[in-house]
């Protein structure tokens, strides 16, 4: 048995020694000020969990036995820690901001982050302030066409940071089912709309198939030579790019260390930053930088990051829970658990070490949500009575973007009323003296009670921030990176790679002639053959 196996085995039996143990009970006078730890204005939370002193000590000897301040050290040294691609991994090499030196490949990478850095300043003010215009003056639309990290980081950081926006209004599309782009192209105004593509090679099939069709539809509109002016691009294929019509100075490119899913500070997040200029841009550079600054500097009980990997381990491995709710109570990060989705599972969702081997362990949980309090009219009722126990991140700010009211006092009621609930629950006893306290017979109330109560025990964390600024919205989603970071290397997988989207990708090209009825399916399987007769019967017929 190895340390690492050992350690896990360790943990296995403080779960056992915690037996039927409740959240409730380990509360005492320290535990709160015990079982948070902040990273700048954010508070961390997990004082909820299932989690004592010493099951929090032998995830600390777990941490220690994957030998993770190496492992860390290399991360951010720039070293080839992207193994099955040889490449370094460096995206917080995107966010520093004081001009220090970072080596990639024996190269001081920070001159070309700053030059590009500047470049989509220099773009963006010009664009908001209408020195580029299009061909029917100041640009009033913008539609970013991306997919996966080239849309979501920007989608949602725009999306989070609408009190922010002071710029042009900001679309993306990001689906090849055509209804995405016509229904944007349907609403914004040819002659003052801009297209940005966001592909590093300018070959992804998605986004290519819509840049095209914007490009015709623009053609259609303004004529060939409104392409130059309407284009711009975030790739590094210069060559692609300028067939394709789009300018030189206005084609933004980013590295091969930068992973799409980590890429919204790059060039990428050309779009949020023309919605709310290069300060705020700047801002949120800057909080995702306090974050990494926190990340590799504090001590493990103080890290943030890191003390969400461990409890994300505890339940994933120990406890045996598949998935994890992300739920904001902050309207504008409705995109924000689509955005740790993908963060997440496309990072940590791998069966395969880093050896090669098969892994001995569960890895990355589900990771889905919604913003509160949509979701407690829909799927809470699961996770609080439901067969299946849910570890919930609960996010809340303490001042809301559009103050009205009491809107917010009741947000947060209702946010804190959750976590409470879902840790002490409610017993049929309970529910009995409440029933015969409101009238209810004694045979009525005993067949009722069961439906009523709630066996609680159900851990959540929170994270509490003052404001939902550009700044804090940088360390949140940095805060989630470290995160995942931390728990690829417990598991020992490349948290940097994604083989697992390829083969789909393979097989959408060789059947798309199928699909178009320019070739016979001869060896394929019975299903896809059987599903392409009935396609195309159903196309006949209408």
């Amino acid at each position: 048995m190895t340390v690492t196996e050992q350690k896990f085995d360790a943990l296995h039996k403080h779960r056992e020694r915690l037996g039927k143990s409740r959240i409730a009970d380990l509360f005492d006078a320290q535990r709160f000020d015990d079982f948070t730890a902040t990273c700048g204005e954010i508070l961390f939370d997990y004082s909820k969990t299932l989690l004592d002193t010493p099951a929090r000590v032998a995830l600390v000897e777990l941490l220690e036995s994957v030998n993770f301040n190496e492992k860390r050290s290399a991360f951010q040294n720039g070293e080839k820690i992207n193994t099955t691609e040889d490449r370094a991994v460096q995206h917080m090499a995107l966010r520093v901001m004081d001009g220090r030196e970072i080596i990639i490949d024996g190269t001081n990478v920070t001159p070309d982050v700053l030059a590009v850095r500047e470049a989509m300043a220099r773009f963006a003010r010009n664009v908001r302030d209408g020195s580029i215009a299009g061909q029917g003056g100041r640009f009033t639309d913008i539609v970013n066409i991306g997919i996966g990290g080239s849309d979501l980081g920007p989608a949602m950081a725009t999306l989070a940071l609408a009190p922010y926006h002071d710029g042009p209004a900001i679309h993306f599309v990001s689906n090849v089912d055509g209804a995405d782009i016509v229904d944007v192209l349907e609403k914004v105004p040819a002659a003052t709309t801009m297209f940005i593509v966001a592909s590093k090679t300018f070959t992804t099939q998605e986004t290519m198939t819509n840049a095209e069709t914007a490009r015709r539809w623009l053609v259609e509109h303004l004529g060939e030579e409104a392409v130059s002016n309407h284009f711009a691009a975030l790739s590094t294929a210069l060559d692609k790019t300028a067939a394709f019509g789009i300018r030189e100075d206005r084609a933004f490119g980013f590295w091969d260390w930068v992973g799409g899913r980590y890429s919204v500070w790059s060039a990428i997040g050309l779009s949020l930053m023309i919605a709310i200029g290069p300060q705020r841009f700047d801002e949120f550079l800057s909080g995702a930088a306090a974050a990494d600054e926190h990340f590799f500097s504090a001590d493990p009980l103080d890290n943030v990051p890191v003390l969400m990997a461990l409890v994300g381990v505890w339940h994933r491995n120990i406890c045996g829970h598949a998935t994890h709710a992300v739920l904001p109570y902050d309207n504008h990060l409705a995109r924000f658990p689509a955005y740790l989705q993908q963060l997440d599972m496309e990072s940590n969702g791998k069966r395969i070490t880093k050896d090669g081997a098969a892994v001995d362990s569960e890895t990355g949980p589900i990771v889905w949500g919604e913003p509160g309090t949509n979701g407690q009219h829909a799927f809470y009722q699961l996770i609080h009575q439901g067969t299946t126990i849910i570890p919930c991140d609960f996010l809340i700010a303490a001042n809301p973007a559009k103050p009205i009211g009491d809107h917010h006092e009741k947000l947060v009621a209702n946010a804190l009323a959750q976590t409470e609930a879902l840790m002490v629950g409610k017993t049929e006893e309970q529910v009995l003296k409440e029933l015969s306290a409101n009238g209810m017979n004694e045979v009525e109330a005993h067949r009722l009670a069961p439906h009523k109560a709630f066996p609680g025990n159900r851990p959540t964390c929170t994270f509490l921030y003052p404001e939902l600024t550009p700044f804090v919205l940088g360390q949140l989603i940095a805060l989630y990176e470290h995160k995942v970071f931390t728990q690829g290397v417990i598991w020992n997988v490349n948290s940097f790679d994604q083989w697992g989207v390829e083969l789909g990708k393979e097989l959408a090209g060789e059947l798309l002639p199928l699909v178009k009825g320019e070739a016979d399916g001869s060896g394929r399987n019975g299903s896809t053959l059987g599903l392409l007769d009935a396609f195309h019967a159903m196309r006949a017929k209408s």
